[in-house]
């Protein structure tokens, strides 16, 4: 089986400039655990997950630095602090943006279930030979799917 069997063609997506609070009710409302980030034309270049905004919202504790014998102390900032500062950042601005993982839809589905596998993804993207996103796969899709066939071999 091919990638194209599997993956979702109507792909939910953010913009670079989306901020962090937009994309995290995209995800809430759409149920839903990341999403691609594509430009106007479609080309994909970033991923964002619920982990990457969670690691980003994370509380900072606080720190102390030592440049040269001098001492400096950095105050903490409890979660709502760094919600409210985080609220309006660019959500390119904690996406992974460098050494995207993609499949295109004519790859075999092996590759796509290797990849999910071993990165511990929740999601692919799948893109045309320009890099545009044509489809996500996910590793509910897949499950889905072979559930499907398990079913309908019984």
């Amino acid at each position: 089986m091919k990638v194209k069997d599997f993956m979702i063609r109507d792909v939910v997506k953010a913009h670079p400039n989306d901020s962090v609070r937009d994309v995290m009710k995209v995800l809430v409302d759409r149920k839903i655990g990341g999403l691609p980030i594509c430009t106007e034309d479609g080309k994909l270049i970033g991923m964002v997950s619920d982990g990457d905004i969670l690691r980003a919202i994370k509380p900072i504790e606080h720190k102390f630095y030592h440049y040269l014998y001098y001492m400096a102390f950095e105050e903490g900032q409890d979660l709502d602090t760094r919600l409210g500062n985080l609220a309006n950042t660019e959500i390119i601005n904690i996406a992974k943006t460098r050494e995207i993982i993609c499949v295109t839809e004519d790859e075999d589905m092996e590759k796509a279930v290797e990849l999910l596998a071993e990165h511990h993804f929740k999601k692919l993207p799948v893109i045309d030979r320009n890099k545009h996103i044509v489809g996500v796969i996910s590793r509910g899709d897949v499950i889905r799917k072979i559930q499907t066939s398990i079913i309908n071999a019984s």
